[in-house]
């Protein structure tokens, strides 16, 4: 069974990530350091934090309830 943390991550890499232009402009376009996005991307032991998930969907526009929700936690 995947952590949550993972589930996080990956839907995050999966649905938003994969398909930005760049991860530079991903990172740009929601507040975060591209080292962030390559992280999240490769990463298999990282650690997303509340903050950083927060900044991105501020950059979404979706509540964190939403967010959650579609991550399935």
């Amino acid at each position: 069974m995947k952590s949550k943390n993972r589930l996080i991550v990956e839907f995050i890499a999966r649905e938003w990530v994969d398909s930005a232009e760049s991860q530079n402009s991903f990172a740009t376009e929601h507040s975060i350091d591209e080292k962030t996005v390559r992280r999240i991307k490769y990463d298999k032991d990282y650690q997303i934090s509340l903050i950083t998930i927060m900044k991105i969907c501020e950059a979404k526009d979706i509540k964190l309830s939403d967010f959650f929700r579609k991550v399935g936690i």
